[in-house]
């Protein structure tokens, strides 16, 4: 894959190990004077912020946890992905709405509130998606991070029985 004009790479995935590695090759594929580099989630910096609030501030909710997302998501779009491309360069995002949309779907959320969430992001050139097997307990990626904060207010589902659900979820998506 060496797209001859700008292009907007998606890498999606459960594990944030196995998207980074995905994103790595993906850029790797892109001839050397096209490629930009790669959005990484949490380029704001909104989650890192999460991860240091007090325990009294409480746990997010799926929908939070998504409209974080869909905002540090419109910051990579502002400050990372738009301005690669209208530079003439491919730019890798890892990861991108698909990752977001299973984590939703698999919380329970309904398909109409994740696609008006995601609206104002453009469609990939190309979509990706990273070796689902791959898991942590670390929390690299979206997936892991959601996962971890989340599982406590789903009725006993337990952290992988989340993250199952999001695989499935990524799986179909893949084969469209």
């Amino acid at each position: 894959m060496s797209p001859r004009k700008p292009a907007l790479v998606a890498v999606d995935g459960i594990s944030g190990a196995a998207i980074a590695a995905a994103a790595r090759a993906a850029l790797g594929s892109i001839d050397r004077a096209r490629r930009s580099g790669v959005s990484r989630w949490d380029a704001s910096g909104v989650f890192e912020e999460l991860t240091v609030a007090e325990d009294s501030a409480g746990q997010p909710s799926a929908q939070t946890l998504l409209m974080l997302y869909a905002a540090d998501l419109a910051f990579r779009l502002r400050w990372e992905i738009r301005p690669a491309l209208a530079d003439g360069r491919c730019v890798v995002a890892a990861p991108y709405v698909d990752t977001a949309i299973a984590f939703g779907r698999a919380a329970g959320l309904t398909g109409a509130w994740l696609s008006n969430l995601f609206q104002f992001a453009p469609p990939p050139d190309v979509r990706r998606f990273a070796n689902g097997s791959v898991r942590s307990r670390a929390n690299s990626g979206f997936v892991e991070f959601g996962c971890e904060r989340i599982t406590g207010t789903l009725n006993g589902v337990t952290r992988d029985q989340l993250m199952d659900r999001v695989a499935a979820y990524l799986r179909v998506r893949a084969q469209r």
